[in-house]
């Protein structure tokens, strides 16, 4: 199960629209824009700022401090946005006026407008990556791999019944080797881009610095 497409789903779901749209004054056509934009671009951030020790170490310590059960439309429904723009600040870091601009000029939206968005699902984003992350541990999975059955149910019903996302495929050779080798190594490159995406890396990042 996918925890990219279960977040996002959760996050386009009415519910969780409805009470962004109220939160920050868009409507929901502009949300469901936006959204599928923002949401991958926050998870490959937050995966690169825990690839080393002191950031997983910072990420974990915020994700003690974001542990809502509530569905995603009460979390949106009650988040502290000035909590949610200091998150965002730490996710971007120097590259927050750059990502805002990317994605305010793929959306259409303001700089100001997209900011707002962010800050608004920041909180249960981390609370969802607090469950997952805890849920993985338990499980006492090494390396995440989302493409291959992590469980990931707890996190569906926590946010309110969301369908699961699409499972990415894992790569298959062919039957020549100079085609298959050159092919491997762009299929691996895929599967890490992905994997960054998709949340699995972010996982084990945590899983690995806990």
């Amino acid at each position: 199960m996918n925890l990219l497409g279960v977040i996002l789903k959760a996050l386009l779901a009415d519910g969780a629209l409805k009470a962004l749209a109220r939160k920050t004054g868009l409507n929901e056509k502009q949300l469901k824009k936006l959204l599928p934009l923002a949401l991958p671009l926050l998870l490959k951030m937050l995966t690169r700022n825990a690839s080393n020790k002191e950031g997983a170490a910072s990420l974990l310590g915020a994700l003690t401090q974001h542990t809502s059960k509530k569905t995603m439309q009460q979390q949106i429904a009650e988040a502290d946005t000035a909590d949610g723009a200091k998150i965002i600040g730490h996710i971007l870091g120097k590259e927050k006026d750059a990502s805002l601009l990317s994605l305010s000029s793929q959306s259409g939206l303001s700089q100001q407008q997209v900011s707002s968005v962010l800050s608004g699902i920041a909180p249960a984003l981390l609370s969802v990556l607090s469950a997952a992350s805890a849920g993985a541990a338990s499980s006492g999975a090494g390396k995440v791999d989302l493409s291959d059955g992590l469980d990931l149910s707890d996190i569906v019903a926590m946010l309110g019944g969301a369908k699961p996302g699409p499972v990415s495929a894992k790569p298959k050779g062919n039957g020549l080797l100079g085609a298959l080798l050159g092919k491997k190594k762009k299929q691996e490159q895929k599967a890490e881009q992905d994997a960054a995406l998709n949340g699995a890396t972010l996982l084990s990042l945590l899983l690995a610095n806990r």
